[in-house]
């Protein structure tokens, strides 16, 4: 499977060295599942948006310290290239800010939420069982950042698992969108940087919370080998 990154942000300079950029952390998770996977990047943030929505089987886009709101050009040419993704039947998985970016290119509503920031690990209960969720289990926990949420979803999506915190945690579109608020390519150790560098912004208190809740046990492969899986589905039904 060839999959196209389509990059939205870079990795902190002065985390990169510990951690790497956004996609190598993706290869990282995805190869360990499939080591078959190849991968192409767009980097969107500097205005490198596709031109060829056939120019890999399916796509991907990262998450971004940028907010979908923020009226940025090269937002709204993703946006655009999204709808195209959506006629053409072509599968997408979107990833926190490619989730919200998913939502809003196709009419739903994305906000500050007032709960504040998601930081550490996320705690998500799994509302429906699809046929891609192999291998199965009724609870989905990943590692998230993230203060924006979608508050209103676009038409043909449905809910699939979220929890009190983030409703519309994990959501299908179609037969071919897929999107999670959380990040199955972070790590621990990476989640626990992050928060120390946005100690300021995120606040004591929720970062405390947020390195506490790093004691449990990460989904990370589950939801790529759910991601895969999904993928797969979507590039056989459009044949």
């Amino acid at each position: 499977m060839r999959i196209g990154l389509l990059q939205c942000d870079d990795v902190a300079p002065e985390l990169r060295e510990a951690h790497g950029n956004y996609p190598e952390m993706f290869a990282a998770l995805f190869q360990r599942v499939d080591p078959t996977l190849e991968f192409q990047v767009w980097r969107c943030l500097d205005g490198e948006i596709p031109d060829d929505i056939d120019a890999v089987d399916a796509w991907m886009t990262t998450g971004s310290k940028y907010g979908v709101n923020d009226g940025l050009a090269w937002v709204d040419e993703l946006c655009d290239f999204v709808r195209k993704l959506w006629r053409a039947d072509k599968p997408l998985v979107g990833i926190c800010f490619g989730h919200q970016l998913m939502a809003k290119a196709l009419g739903g509503e994305v906000v500050k939420s007032d709960r504040g920031w998601g930081v550490g690990m996320s705690f998500n209960r799994v509302t429906a069982r699809a046929e891609w969720m192999e291998p199965w289990q009724p609870g989905l926990d990943l590692l998230v950042s993230h203060q924006d949420q979608i508050e209103a979803l676009p038409p043909e999506a449905t809910v699939v698992g979220g929890s009190d915190f983030c409703p519309h945690y994990l959501m299908q579109i179609g037969n071919h969108f897929l999107g999670v608020q959380g990040h199955p390519e972070f790590t621990k150790a990476y989640s626990r940087d992050l928060m120390a560098l946005r100690r300021e912004l995120v606040g004591d208190e929720r970062v405390r919370e947020g390195e506490t809740s790093l004691i449990a046990t990460v989904d990370d492969t589950l939801m790529a080998r759910w991601i895969l899986n999904f993928l797969q589905r979507a590039i056989t039904a459009r044949g």
